[in-house]
């Protein structure tokens, strides 16, 4: 991803925040530009769509995810505690930021835009890529069940945490998501750990 101006990095941390707020269905051209004060036409200076401006924020989110998971496989961490380490890094992040969960997990809006859905399939490729080579190690190791596939563990680990974070965004946010991510981090440990 190219460098943001500082211009555009305001319209892309504005656009969020316009997500968090109305959901990405409120994200409109028109909607940011009341919101940044800027005329619709000023935006479409700097981003061609709104598309684009989803792509940006998109490529944004794999980028942190890429510096942040980066090295954790190669950690000498145990399996478990790299697993945490993926876990708590979603739930840290989902909290810290709502709106990314609303533009993550909004693909039915990706279907009509392929460069969209590809950059939400590199986030999950990320995602799974440093999954699979953790809990490989730690089958190896000794530390992870090996009755039951890696791509199944990914699953139950990559579904555990979109489920609970897709309920906490529809609830309003009323949980503590660390907390509850924490919770389900100790089941999920008791199920794979050898």
């Amino acid at each position: 991803m190219k460098e943001l101006s500082p211009r555009q990095l305001e319209i892309v941390n504005l656009a969020i925040e316009l997500i968090a707020e109305k959901s990405i269905q409120g994200l409109t051209i028109k909607n940011l530009s009341k919101k940044i004060g800027l005329s619709e036409g000023a935006i479409y200076r700097h981003f061609n769509s709104k598309f684009d401006i989803l792509l940006t924020i998109l490529s944004s989110f794999l980028q942190e995810a890429d510096k942040s998971l980066q090295n954790v496989c190669e950690s000498d961490n145990s399996a478990l505690d790299q697993i945490e380490s993926v876990f708590m890094y979603n739930f840290n992040r989902f909290t810290e930021r709502p709106a990314i969960a609303s533009v993550i997990f909004s693909e039915s809006i990706f279907q009509n835009d392929n460069r969209l859905s590809v950059e939400v399939l590199k986030l999950l490729d990320k995602h799974e890529s440093t999954l699979k080579c953790i809990i490989e190690n730690g089958q190896r190791n000794g530390e992870i069940r090996v009755d039951i596939q890696c791509d199944k563990l990914i699953s139950m680990i990559i579904g555990s945490i979109r489920y609970t974070v897709t309920k906490w965004r529809l609830t309003n946010f009323e949980f503590d998501l660390i907390n509850e991510g924490r919770i389900l981090l100790e089941s999920i440990k008791k199920l794979i750990k050898k």
